[in-house]
């Protein structure tokens, strides 16, 4: 009976209602990406440490917790690790009964329970032993690993999601301090960046089409306009009416500097009304304020700009993502108009409803041709590739061109460690050069890799974690890597820096704290909502956090 109704007036579905926050943040098109997106949670590699323990996994759980809750698709647990005591101490999503029992099935119930919604698997193996199907990694959209972790197995599968395209989350959380990096593929477009709404709004003041033209040449005899009227014209309207008068003054120009600026404001302000009982008018008002951030020329930004002056943008080939399609169309169209297709979008005014609407209905009309156009080039070029049986959607060509001067793509870089990548060492030793930078907590946590990876190779026993002398050792290597270059790096008050950091790893050997777990969770778990929505910009790609002192920082690694 329902659906013969308008959808206002049935109101809200019930997921609608269930999911209403969320909705208002990456709308419907990010909730359905959510919904069709699966997370592969490493939560171990083994047990190491004493009691033939090894990570709690908290942090990785706490981060799942935040992806059940909104609805996301599925995940899969791998976990070979059995339920402790300690375990039961810091993870929230055990239970007593759940001792000595699968720690992948005991917290994969418990996840499961938050949100029927959501499909949840586990499996009590090694990922190691899973990598060796080839189908098995490629049935997530993103992993998520609890660190620290050996290795061999961390390269094992950062390598294999690198390959696969996927994106990779490596987590630590030890006693106050935590880190977690991103490792996103080598191209990973944002389309929907959701940048401040004031720097989305494109009026055209300057290169008015025929249409608009047309609208504010009715307002031109604003004196014998009553004072209701008067004191309603939209401020579009007005600032294009006085920019002809100051054409006619200007011998056709356009007011160029701040001080032409300032004097065509003082133009627009000299005559607003004041003999009405408000003793002055907003919409001139608005006008006013509107006058030095809408009387710009169109320039294009630099993210933008560079994705126009890649090779894949400028020469397709077969098997190309529908980004490059889109994105060259829109290209052509910017060398066509010296602009890009219009967004569509007004901000509020002052106006009587009827004009709003009309104006409005001027914008978007605007707006639908251009992206008619450059659906008909993409059109075109999908026939010259002619190796898509399926059109891009004209769904995503609206969005791209609405949100055309926001696009951001990121070059994503594989999970960063100290021993092999020179742009890492190089960072860290820039930013170790800054006596408040909290970079040696990243530095502390690659040596607990370290000495984790020799206890699971069998190289050290399992009292290495509280060894001091082992510690040491590793320090003195991360520091010999860090000096290759520049023996002054590390002098003596950076190293105290190192060292202080890693006694917080040793002094707990490795444990995790439920609430530096949960907060981070937090965090990891808004990088991931990012990344599966493909809304808002995303970490690039390290970020480290202080829980002694309550700071966190982010870092290019």
């Amino acid at each position: 009976m329902t659906d013969t109704f308008p959808h206002s007036l049935v109101g809200p579905s019930s997921k609608e209602r269930k999911y209403d926050r969320q909705l208002r943040l990456w709308a419907a098109s990010g909730q359905q990406a959510l919904e069709g997106s699966r997370v592969l949670l490493v939560n171990s590699d083994g047990s190491w440490g004493k009691q033939n323990t090894g990570v709690s996994g908290v942090l990785g759980v706490e981060a799942l917790k935040n992806l059940v809750l909104p609805g996301i698709g599925g995940f899969t647990i791998v976990d070979p690790s059995p339920v402790t005591e300690s375990d039961l101490g810091v993870n929230f999503f055990l239970e007593e009964e759940s001792l000595g029992k699968s720690r992948a099935e005991e917290t994969c119930r418990l996840l499961r329970e938050l949100n029927p919604d959501v499909e949840g698997s586990f499996h009590s193996k090694c990922i190691s032993e899973l990598l060796r199907d080839p189908g098995f990694l490629p049935q997530h959209k993103l992993v998520l690993i609890s660190g620290p972790m050996k290795r061999s197995s961390l390269d094992s599968v950062r390598k294999a999601a690198w390959e696969a395209g996927l994106p990779v989350v490596y987590t630590h959380s030890v006693g106050f301090y935590s880190t977690f990096s991103l490792q996103l593929p080598s191209e990973f477009p944002i389309v929907e960046t959701h940048p401040d709404p004031e720097t989305t709004q494109d009026l055209r003041l300057l290169t008015p089409w025929p249409e608009l033209k047309a609208a504010a040449s009715r307002i031109s005899n604003l004196d014998s306009l009553d004072d209701h009227q008067h004191g309603h014209i939209p401020y579009i309207l007005l600032l294009l009416h006085y920019l002809v008068k100051w054409k006619d003054d200007h011998n056709g120009s356009l007011p160029s500097n701040y001080k032409e600026k300032s004097e065509f404001r003082e133009m627009v302000r000299a005559n607003a009304r004041t003999n009405n009982p408000e003793g002055g008018e907003e919409n001139f008002d608005e006008a006013v304020a509107a006058v030095l951030k809408s009387l710009n020329p169109f320039t294009l930004r630099s993210s933008i700009r560079e994705i126009f002056d890649m090779e894949e943008c400028k020469s397709l080939k077969p098997g190309c993502a529908d980004f490059w399609i889109i994105a060259a169309a829109v290209r052509q169209f910017y060398l066509k108009y010296n602009e890009l297709p219009l967004p569509g979008s007004l901000p509020d005014m002052k106006a009587q409803s009827a004009d709003y609407i009309s104006l409005q209905n001027i914008y978007k009309s605007k707006a639908r041709k251009d992206v008619e156009e450059v659906t008909n080039t993409i059109r075109q070029t999908e026939a010259q590739l002619g190796d898509r049986e399926i059109p891009i959607p004209e769904k995503d060509i609206e969005i791209f061109c609405k949100n055309a001067a926001h696009i951001k793509l990121v070059r994503g870089r594989q999970i960063p460690t100290l021993n092999e990548d020179a742009y890492t060492t190089k960072t860290i030793r820039n930013n170790l050069r800054m006596s408040e930078s909290i970079i040696p907590i990243f530095i502390a946590c690659q040596i607990l890799d370290a000495i984790v990876t020799e206890i699971q190779d069998g190289k050290r026993d399992e009292n290495s974690l509280d060894d001091e002398a082992t510690w040491n050792a590793h320090i003195d290597e991360a520091i010999s890597i860090l000096n290759q270059e520049d023996p002054t790096t590390v002098d003596d008050e950076t190293r105290q820096r190192i060292v202080e950091a890693t006694e917080e790893l040793r002094r707990t050997e490795g444990g995790e704290l439920h609430n530096i777990s949960a907060l981070t969770g937090g965090l990891v778990a808004q990088e991931v909502l990012k990344v599966l929505t493909r809304q808002y910009v995303p970490l690039d790609n390290t970020c480290v956090f202080d829980g002694v002192r309550s700071r966190t920082e982010m870092y290019r690694l």
